[in-house]
């Protein structure tokens, strides 16, 4: 791929008017901005609002699960022929792609994806992705699509990832945008606003979470306002919103995979030692477990937590939660090996 991928997340917020009806404004704008940058990016936009703009369609809509689904159903293509009339003026062509977990935690269904998305950009196509959620199982759903963007900026090398929001990004205390931020940790979670607004299923905190991610893989993150002039491209350039700078990251692809991509079913916590001995490139041994959240089965892949509870690697077991027995016999045994751990 010879042009950088950049990523752009737009929430039910940023594209639709508190009715839910979708606000043809923003997307003609967003259209206008989007075809600016599209000759030296290959792009992916990711986009709610399916189930904002289709739920007027269900009588006595009252946001059950199927209810969702069907105005998912609904709402899906009202959403895409907007994004393909509003893009039409510039000579670009627009694609669905409906995504489900399961095609990011399947590594061969995840890499088909992904030759696909490359067929469309060497045609100078837009791939919108979506959630399915019309056949989405619910224990399988992404937890929203502030997800589903992390996970292809970082399962795709994604230079740029964008997060679109109804505020200007992320807010201090006093209510003042913060300008960037050099790491996301638990001080910059601390900043985000839990309550979640009426039309999405996000909020600051899923944002700053998958921003934490992508930007330990390497990703440059903006979270900024869509309503701000020129949002999108200021953005590109860190000029608006909350920069969040990328870290270091020398990690292959698959490995990324591992760290986004792939169902995490399982959580133990390790102790200090055990953590420092991931740091330095070690695989984690049974007796640095101090308990099993979680239980998992021997090729799954589960979380690391340390002693406070912070999210510390994600990694393929070698063995079940359930042959993890903290005692002299067992203390050397192999829980995952280095290759399999993924620091975050």
């Amino acid at each position: 791929m010879t042009k950088p991928i950049l990523v752009i997340k737009f929430g039910s917020a940023s594209i639709t008017h508190k009715n839910g009806e979708l606000d043809e404004v923003v997307m003609v704008d967003i259209a206008r901005q989007v075809a600016a940058i599209h000759a030296d990016h290959h792009i992916v936009l990711v986009s709610s609002g399916a189930v904002a703009a289709g739920k007027k369609f269900v009588k006595n809509y009252s946001g059950t699960i199927t209810e969702r689904k069907a105005a998912a159903a609904v709402g899906n293509p009202i959403l895409l022929n907007k994004y393909a009339q509003f893009f039409a003026p510039y000579g670009i062509s627009i694609a669905q792609s409906l995504c489900e977990r399961q095609h990011f935690s399947n590594r061969d269904q995840f890499l088909q994806l992904k030759k696909t998305y490359e067929d469309l950009w060497a045609n100078n196509i837009i791939p919108i992705a979506n959630e399915n959620d019309v056949v989405s199982n619910l224990e399988l759903k992404f937890s929203d699509n502030d997800e589903l963007a992390t996970l292809i900026a970082v399962g795709f090398g994604a230079s740029v990832l964008l997060f679109s929001t109804s505020v200007p990004g992320v807010l201090d205390a006093e209510g003042l945008v913060v300008k960037e931020m050099p790491v996301i940790d638990k001080d910059e979670l601390a900043l985000a606003n839990k309550e979640k607004s009426a039309l999405g299923l996000g909020g600051m905190v899923s944002k700053l979470t998958f921003a934490r991610l992508a930007t330990r893989m390497g990703i440059k993150v903006v979270i900024f306002g869509i309503r701000t002039t020129d949002g999108i491209l200021q953005a590109i350039e860190g000029k608006t919103g909350t920069l969040c700078h990328p870290q270091k990251c020398s990690i292959p692809a698959r490995k990324k995979w591992l760290a986004s991509g792939s169902l995490v079913t399982g959580s133990l916590q390790a102790d200090s030692g055990a953590c420092k001995a991931l740091q330095n490139g070690h695989s984690l041994l049974a007796v640095g477990v101090k308990a099993i959240n979680t239980k998992f089965e021997s090729g799954e892949v589960f979380e690391i937590v340390d002693e406070n509870n912070l999210s510390v690697a994600v990694a393929r077991a070698r063995v079940s939660s359930d042959e993890i027995w903290i005692d002299v016999k067992t203390q050397k045994l192999i829980i995952a090996h280095a290759d399999d751990i993924v620091l975050l």
